[in-house]
């Protein structure tokens, strides 16, 4: 029997159309199933609260420990070096940063946001290095406390912003948002709400730079309690590179604790915000209006529950 080469298109036309237009989520499920959470170490170090891959280099992550200081791995996560023994006298790290323009240029907040209990240890300023990590010099900013999250300029690397969270066990002056124009040779204070009020979180919109997001959080530590929700704090936008600040309303509750926040790098007119507050008000939130309007997708208590770690 002979078949026409007109015919054989056809037949694959039609197994193809019937194949793809088959739901493929029962398929993804059980490729799924065949997969396993490993431990990739490094296998002393703390836990652990940032974690920053290098765009362009699937291989290569840096992660700050809370009591072990500042890792690399360029495998994976197959082996891991402790790059900041001797070079950065602080051990709790906040936040590891890359600059995307330059990936030898690393910024380093000292400080584990998550204020944990009478564990947490004491932050001591930013850091910096110029060669991936194998030097490090202190670029100031040390009585910020705690820092939550570093922020560089896409295409400028002499642009940082710094999330200050602020001293662990008294308000200070030194909480919020400060920026760099110069590499860190100089801080200005753009965003600060008030002593008790400091920045848990921020997020830059990844096709604006201009455009950033800072999630404040009123909050203290005592002995014997976290004191986390209070005036000043929320979630608040600036588009014109931090030198003006407003607080975001539509919707969101008046009074939040710890706030976390990000942009959709897809859609960046969405934003998503995991923000503590009162039962039926707490729990994660999302705009699609930049921040103008927001709505409660999902108030689980479980998402907002001992908030300092989400």
């Amino acid at each position: 029997m002979s078949v026409k080469p007109g015919s054989v298109l056809l037949m694959m036309l039609t197994a193809m159309t019937l194949w793809f237009s088959q739901p493929i989520a029962a398929d993804i499920e059980t490729t799924l199933e065949g997969l396993e959470y490993r431990l990739i170490g490094p296998w002393r170090g703390g836990r652990v609260t940032t974690v920053t891959g290098v765009a362009g280099k699937p291989n290569l992550y840096y992660m700050g420990a809370t009591g072990g200081g500042v890792w690399k791995t360029t495998n994976a996560g197959l082996t891991w070096e402790n790059i900041s023994d001797g070079g950065i006298p602080v051990g709790t790290i906040g936040a590891v940063a890359v600059a995307e323009s330059d990936n030898n240029i690393i910024y380093v907040g000292t400080g584990e946001s998550p204020i944990r209990g009478v564990t947490t240890s004491q932050g001591e300023g930013v850091w910096k290095s110029t060669d991936a990590g194998q030097t490090w010099s202190f670029i100031g900013l040390a009585d910020i406390g705690q820092v939550s999250r570093i922020k560089v300029h896409p295409e400028n690397p002499d642009v940082v912003y710094v999330a200050a969270q602020g001293q662990i066990w008294a308000p200070n002056e030194q909480r919020g948002i400060f920026r760099s124009t110069d590499g860190g040779n100089t801080w200005q204070h753009v965003l600060k709400v008030n002593p008790d009020t400091g920045a848990s979180d921020l997020a830059m919109d990844p096709t604006n730079p201009r455009i950033l997001y800072a999630a404040m959080w009123h909050h203290g530590r005592k002995p014997w309690y976290i004191k986390s929700g209070g005036e000043g704090g929320g979630i608040y936008k600036s588009s014109d590179s931090g030198e003006s600040w407003e607080k975001l309303g539509g919707g969101l509750p008046d009074l939040v604790g710890k706030v976390g926040v990000d942009v959709s790098a897809s859609q960046p007119s969405r934003l998503y915000a995991i923000i503590e507050a009162e039962p039926e008000k707490g729990g994660l939130w999302r705009s699609d209006d930049y921040g103008e309007t927001w709505s409660l997708i999902n108030g689980h208590r479980v998402l907002h529950s001992r908030a300092w770690y989400y």
